[in-house]
């Protein structure tokens, strides 16, 4: 049974665990659908998804902030769904370096046992984007207002808006929630958390 406040996406299966996803955002969640399920062709899952607070700031502005952020959000969907096997936090940010605002995103997903942290591919952001943050909008907004868009943080994202669509969103953050699921799929190799 669903709790309040949890959507769910299940696969047919006999064996399955449950996987929270600490974002209702549908980009997110099929990242989360597409790494598990190459990850452990053998398993099914069933996804459920929960908003909770970061508890960073709206728009992180470092890489550490950023993955404090995907901590912080794995760590509240936990308590939101404590029988889940599963609680995965993702968190998208920025970060000014000396070659321009680099865009990238951090994810650690819990079990009982194990903790696994991976992070997207960084790619660099348009100098009129880059100042409309640097001024202190989000990064969403600042898409939808230079590329004339509405909501593209739950579609394509500046990644997709900068590419025409070979990368997106979902596509962005796969491998990194694949990098974040290595301890859960060579489990003899990492110890315990």
């Amino acid at each position: 049974m669903a709790q309040p406040g949890i959507s769910r996406d299940a696969r047919q299966s006999d064996i399955s665990s449950t996987v929270v996803v600490a974002s209702t955002n549908p980009v997110k969640l099929e990242a989360v659908r597409l790494a598990f399920g190459r990850m452990f062709t053998d398993r099914a899952f069933e996804f459920a998804t929960v908003s909770v607070p970061s508890g960073v700031s709206d728009q992180p502005a470092s890489s550490t902030e950023t993955r404090e952020g995907a901590c912080r959000r794995a760590e509240a969907a936990r308590i939101a769904a404590p029988n889940a096997s599963y609680w995965v936090g993702i968190e998208g940010g920025i970060e000014d370096t000396t070659d321009g605002m680099a865009a990238f995103a951090w994810v650690v997903i819990e079990s009982e046992q194990r903790r696994g942290q991976g992070r997207t591919a960084t790619f660099f952001l348009p100098q009129r984007v880059a100042e409309l943050v640097r001024g202190g909008m989000e990064l969403g907004h600042a898409d939808d207002l230079v590329f004339g868009r509405v909501n593209s943080k739950q579609q394509d994202g500046a990644i997709g808006l900068l590419t025409g669509g070979v990368i997106n969103r979902t596509t962005l953050y796969e491998p990194g929630v694949v990098m974040a699921l290595v301890p859960f799929k060579s489990e003899s190799l990492y110890e315990i958390a």
